[in-house]
């Protein structure tokens, strides 16, 4: 069996039998396909890897490729899934990578934009051309719901209801939620439907809500090179992810209750939201630091 064909049965596996997201099914055969080329190199056959061709070859993703914890962690837990992938396929017959420890990672707290950066981000975008009124309603529309990528890429025409102002998405383990949205939101998708998205689609019928210039539906690999352009040109420096992180933030920082954000964001853990009182607190501090400059803690004065 070749690499390209085992990577493609263990992320059909990923999705299917262990129900992971297309996103984390894709990190997983990304970071296996890493190992697959190293074991290449060091000319090991797969079925006689042991544990301790695994401590080298995490030594070696630390040391030669120069990964950080968190990727190290991933790879982990990519080479635990893979392990027991190959255990259901008899391939091994044990996992072996279940006796990897991951190494603790500190949580670092999410990068927010603030409401003004939010808007010059948006307010870049050239809506003059169909395009870049796709594009303004694709960015709003996940700011203004916190939405994850796959969750606006994934957006179906059905579930989009621009005069009640709500939207059912579907988010991580295949859970639905309602998110309503504001009235900005609105009018930049009522223009991106009536006047673009059908001179896009044609004859073509296409569920989802964003397409792309071929009116094929609009790829995770579309939407992260249209924001790439964005940052460029508002001189900002984020992630389209940044922007659901910004949604939270802002909302607890206008005043709403932490179990209503952990609903819109379609966490399973309250303990999840919680980060982002922490993003909050950090920001009133600094702000502290920046505006009253002449306040010193306790700890600065001795």
């Amino acid at each position: 069996m070749t690499i390209e064909l085992l990577l493609k049965r263990f992320h059909s596996d990923l999705v299917s039998v262990e129900r992971l997201s297309e996103a984390t099914a894709s990190t997983y055969e990304s970071c296996i396909g890493i190992f697959l080329s190293w074991l290449v190199k060091e000319q090991i056959k797969l079925a006689d890897v042991d544990v301790q061709n695994l401590l080298f070859y995490l030594a070696w993703r630390k040391t030669d490729s120069n990964c950080d914890e968190l990727t190290i962690a991933k790879d982990i837990s990519a080479l635990r899934s893979f392990g027991s992938y190959l255990v259901r396929m008899r391939m091994w017959q044990e996992n072996k990578a279940a006796m990897l420890d991951r190494p603790k990672v500190g949580k670092a707290l999410p990068k927010v934009l603030s409401v003004d950066e939010v808007e010059r981000l948006l307010g870049s975008i050239d809506v003059s051309k169909p395009l870049g009124i796709r594009d303004r309603a694709l960015f709003e529309l996940i700011y203004s719901c916190g939405l994850r990528i796959s969750e606006a890429t994934g957006l179906m025409v059905d579930n989009l209801h621009l005069k009640e102002r709500f939207l059912i998405v579907r988010g991580k383990g295949d859970k639905e939620r309602m998110v309503p949205f504001g009235e900005t939101a609105r009018l930049t998708l009522e223009d991106y439907i009536q006047n673009v998205r059908p001179f896009l689609v044609g004859n073509k019928i296409v569920p989802e809500v964003f397409v792309n210039y071929r009116g094929e539906k609009l790829t995770r690999k579309g939407v992260w090179k249209k924001f790439q352009e964005l940052e460029i040109k508002a001189g900002i420096s984020a992630k389209v992810h940044t922007l659901r992180h910004s949604f939270a933030t802002h909302l607890l920082a206008g005043g709403m209750d932490l179990r209503s954000v952990q609903e819109l964001l379609g966490h399973a853990d309250l303990a999840t939201t919680t980060i982002y009182t922490h993003v909050e607190n950090r920001q009133l501090r600094d702000g502290h630091k920046e505006f009253f400059p002449g306040h010193r803690d306790s700890s600065s004065q001795k």
